[in-house]
């Protein structure tokens, strides 16, 4: 495997072969991830630079095109393209240095090409003939030995950069109602990200220009939030509705009452109708996901933790005019 400079390596950062699978390099990354995230290890100042170095590592180590290039030698630990100190040719596609011996004038001559797809630097044809003593506008030469055609300029497009995988952990009424909150890049930046309401687990939100840049002044790639939806205590999620138990009282299940309960918006007040069974579920229109889907309220009939006499002695002296409501075994 090719490195260069005192960058340590990606696989080290994670903890991992460089043989590792790529299960097991997830496993790793999130392992750094559950302890060293911002959010998690605020009062560790070494933590936040543990993830954002993890974070980069598991960006291109997850991507296959760009885990063969980094093995190659043909990107660097942050995902760019490394340096032209070789001689002319191809390495893998990526072309190394010049066919005239070291660097082009300012630097500005170079062409190179990862991911399959070329990126170029603007440069000069007479830049190149300069170190010859010669320029080759005015030539007899046709233009330039080259091929280039008559003009000795030549602007080429700037490839994208490259983006940036994140993980998100968000609260269950956030991913419900939607609005905001915030994330850390792996530049140390903070930025707000809007959640659009109703997402689902797994979802990924694109922030355009927050990722990295494949070469000097280039554009810089897109930063990608994959969004996890933590768990409630109260509610749990079934398409558009919103699902959630009641625990009642025998008496209250008996005689109906009206009981204030939470939702997504606050809380409000719902009727419990008499003689009512457990596991009766009651519905509350509009409650749901993004005012789309329902609150649905299973009924729970929980009686004393401690013996009740005056119940015991009640319901030995009960006699049920209805009939057993149990099916016969």
């Amino acid at each position: 495997m090719f490195k260069e400079g005192n960058m340590a390596d990606l696989y080290h950062i994670l903890g991992v072969s460089n043989t590792a699978s790529a299960a097991e390099i997830k496993k790793a990354y999130h392992k750094i991830a559950r302890t060293c995230h911002p959010d998690v290890a605020k009062n560790d100042p070494k933590a936040a630079d543990k993830f954002k170095e993890a974070s980069v590592a598991y960006e291109i180590l997850s991507d296959e095109k760009k885990r063969r290039q980094y093995d190659a030698g043909e990107i660097d630990e942050q995902g760019r393209p490394r340096g032209f100190a070789g001689a002319y040719g191809h390495n893998n596609g990526a072309y190394s240095g010049n066919p005239f011996g070291g660097g082009f004038p300012g630097g500005r001559s170079y062409t190179y090409k990862t991911g399959g797809n070329e990126q170029f630097q603007e440069f000069d044809i007479n830049d190149i003939f300069s170190m010859f003593g010669g320029s080759m506008g005015g030539t007899g030469m046709g233009g330039n030995p080259f091929g280039f055609g008559s003009s000795n300029h030549y602007q080429r497009y700037t490839a994208p950069g490259q983006d940036v995988s994140y993980e998100l952990t968000i609260p269950f009424k956030l991913a419900a109602l939607g609005g905001e909150t915030s994330v850390r890049l792996n530049s140390g930046k903070q930025i707000k990200v809007k959640i659009p309401a109703g997402i689902k687990d797994g979802a990924t939100l694109r922030l355009k220009g927050q990722g990295l840049s494949s070469q000097p002044n280039g554009p810089s790639g897109d930063a990608l939030i994959k969004i996890h939806i933590a768990s409630d205590s109260i509610f749990t999620r079934e398409d558009n509705n919103v699902l959630m138990d009641l625990p009642i009282t025998l008496k209250e299940a008996v005689l109906g009452a009206k009981i204030a309960i939470p939702t997504l918006s606050g809380k409000v007040s719902l009727t419990i109708p008499p003689n009512i069974s457990s596991g009766k579920i009651l519905r509350l229109k509009g409650k749901g996901i993004a005012g789309k889907g329902d609150l649905l309220v299973k009924i729970q009939i929980i009686l004393p933790d401690k013996p009740d006499n005056d119940l015991e002695d009640f319901i030995k002296s009960w006699h049920a005019k209805s009939q057993n409501p149990r099916p016969k075994f």
